[in-house]
């Protein structure tokens, strides 16, 4: 049975401005995001990371924004729109099965994947997937909430990375959260 996902309606206490004085994006992604680089966020619900990613890359920039719920991304959208960043925001609607990205392989500088890998069926695929859209030296921040995934179970995570040529180089401390920063060997 595939683990349960977030519904919608959680979507709006994600994004609530509280949040970022816990998990501040800007702290959180700073050290990894530059202008002009391509992002992926998968699961990025209403877009709590998603417009300060957009930000953050810049108008040379992109982020490619995958969730499996369609209400979701049409907030997404919204907010984007709001935000006046809609222009480096690309969307993408993805399954259980597929996060159907094949037209980013070896282009993504950056992935976030933020409190998502416990809601895949297959997470080895899931990697294998993500390891196909980053370039040669692109990193991932996998981070999950510790209120739903024990220490075992992110470092079990952490393996099936690591079986799809991942290593962890670094455990950012993030609030709530089992964090680590990933780059393709």
């Amino acid at each position: 049975m595939p683990p349960k996902v977030c519904p919608a309606w959680v979507g709006y206490l994600l994004v609530s401005p509280l949040r970022k004085v816990f998990q501040s994006p800007e702290k959180i992604l700073g050290p990894y995001v530059e202008p002009g680089k391509m992002v992926l966020e998968i699961g990025c619900a209403m877009g709590f990371f998603s417009l300060p990613l957009a930000r953050m890359v810049g108008k040379e920039g992109k982020v490619v924004c995958a969730d499996i719920q369609e209400k979701m991304l049409r907030s997404l959208r919204k907010r984007a729109l709001k935000a006046r960043v809609d222009d480096r925001i690309i969307i993408r609607l993805c399954d259980q099965n597929s996060l159907g990205l094949k037209e980013f392989d070896d282009k993504i500088d950056f992935t976030l994947a933020f409190a998502v890998v416990h809601e895949v069926p297959d997470v080895s695929g899931f990697f294998g997937e993500v390891s196909k859209a980053m370039k040669s030296v692109g990193r991932c921040l996998v981070a999950e909430p510790k209120a739903h995934v024990s220490l075992e179970k992110f470092e079990a995570t952490l393996s099936l990375a690591r079986d799809k040529g991942f290593l962890a180089v670094d455990r950012p401390k993030i609030a709530w959260s089992h964090a680590a920063l990933l780059v393709k060997q």
